[in-house]
């Protein structure tokens, strides 16, 4: 098993590893309020200010006649502290309708607000069918689908395996074929909290599950994101946290899983056992100087708070945010990909403070477009690409909008589809480019 050497570095240390981008001002990303070739569309329903995660994959697209949009939101509640989860859906003809998710008494679902907790991730598998997995922090599954395209989406929790555990982070993906994969945080339990994967066998409608992943004592698995290629193999970005819970993680990780030898692998195609643990996982962003484990959410040392991934073929490139010793307390954005044995890191851009919202997609011109957010400024949203030289450059994804969230997929038109909350003024966007 591939083990990426402990990188303990200075700050002085850490800047050169990741040259050519410096670490200082000079790294910075030039950023311009000039807008990239974007629609922006407002979504013509109301948006509880609760629709906020890091990690959430709550956009799916189909190409039918033409591309359709699913965007799955919260809507306000019957009260303050309450939201009501839904589907909006775009049609090629940029009609929009709303679809909510029905308990079994035919009446909306409705739940408690928890901010970077209890928001849905939503797929279409091959069979037209929509899935959401919603508002769920160590919560028995929540989880709703349609039994046929343009049925209501109605509660379905009892279709899935470890009833009655605790379950948290749903990030959801549809395969080539038309299965559906879902990984997920289960269990509730002080000491550990492992990762589960689980497959929707499209062909038999039915749910099972693939492996615990990963899991050790004493932490906590964060899942970012999920991916299949066009082989089928399922690509894996989840980060480590000391257990029980904590909003400030560690070691980004990466892994695969083949369905064809049910097997998981390292980014070197190297056979690994699971569930991995924290010292044997293919570690992206390793501990630096000062980082702890540590379960206070004051903590202000080195510490990685959200990422995303997208495929150039099958091969992995992830786009993060890490707070490192000599940040300033910001977050910065980076850029990963695997080389030989290891992974390389590029700052993306360093000039200020950085919302916990990621998007990374892969494109044929600009080959990768990372999306940000930066958490001051009219403009908030930017995509940044890299020229030859190494230098990025970012513009405005979102000119005139303040969402401060972000979700972006790539449809199979090859356009980034993205959604845009505004959280203050409880408004949701969509945005093709």
């Amino acid at each position: 098993m591939r083990r990426p050497t402990v990188r303990t570095y200075t700050a002085t240390a850490l800047a050169a590893l990741l040259l050519p981008v410096p670490a200082a001002g000079a790294a910075d990303t030039a950023q311009s309020t000039a807008a990239a070739a974007t629609v922006i569309e407002k979504v013509p329903y109301a948006m509880d200010s609760s629709n906020q995660a890091a990690w959430w994959t709550p956009v799916a697209t189909y190409k039918g006649r033409g591309q359709y949009t699913y965007f799955a939101f919260n809507e306000p509640g019957s009260t303050a502290a309450t939201h009501r989860p839904a589907i909006a859906r775009r049609d090629p003809d940029g009609v929009w309708s709303r679809l909510p998710l029905l308990n079994s008494d035919g009446q909306q679902a409705e739940f408690p607000d928890d901010n970077g907790h209890n928001q849905p991730s939503i797929a279409r598998d091959g069979s037209g069918r929509l899935h959401v997995f919603t508002s769920m922090h160590a919560n028995a599954w929540r989880y709703f689908r349609t039994e046929a395209p343009g049925g209501d989406v109605t509660d379905h929790a009892s279709e899935l395996p470890d009833q009655g555990v605790g379950i948290t982070y749903p990030v959801i993906t549809t395969a080539p074929n038309g299965d559906l994969y879902l990984a997920a945080r289960v269990g509730a339990g002080a000491d550990q909290r492992p990762g589960k994967l689980y497959r929707w066998d499209n062909a038999n409608s039915r749910w099972s599950t693939v492996a615990t992943f990963a899991g050790a004592l004493n932490r906590s698995v964060y899942p970012d994101d999920i991916t299949v290629d066009a082989s089928g193999r399922v690509h894996l970005l989840y980060e480590w946290a000391k257990a029980p819970a904590t909003a400030f993680r560690h070691q980004l990780s990466y892994l695969t899983y083949d369905p064809s030898t049910g097997s998981f692998a390292d980014s070197t195609g190297t056979t690994v056992t699971t569930p991995v643990t924290p010292a044997t996982s293919d570690v992206i962003q390793d501990l630096t100087a000062g980082e702890e484990w540590s379960i206070d959410n004051a903590y202000t040392g080195p510490t990685v708070q959200g990422a995303k991934l997208t495929l150039d073929g099958s091969t992995p490139k992830v786009a993060y945010r890490y707070r490192s010793a000599d940040s300033s307390g910001n977050f910065r954005v980076y850029y990963a990909y695997p080389s030989g044995s290891d992974w390389v890191g590029k700052i993306v851009y360093a000039g200020g403070q950085t919302a916990a919202a990621l998007g990374i997609t892969w494109d044929e011109t600009d080959t990768k477009r990372i999306y940000y957010v930066t958490t001051s400024g009219t403009d908030r949203v930017y995509s940044a690409t890299q020229s030859a030289d190494g230098a990025w450059t970012a513009q405005s994804a979102a000119p005139g909008v303040s969402a401060d969230r972000l979700a972006v997929r790539r449809d199979s038109d090859g356009h980034d589809v993205l959604y845009l909350p505004d959280t203050t003024h409880n408004s949701l966007y969509y945005g093709l480019r």
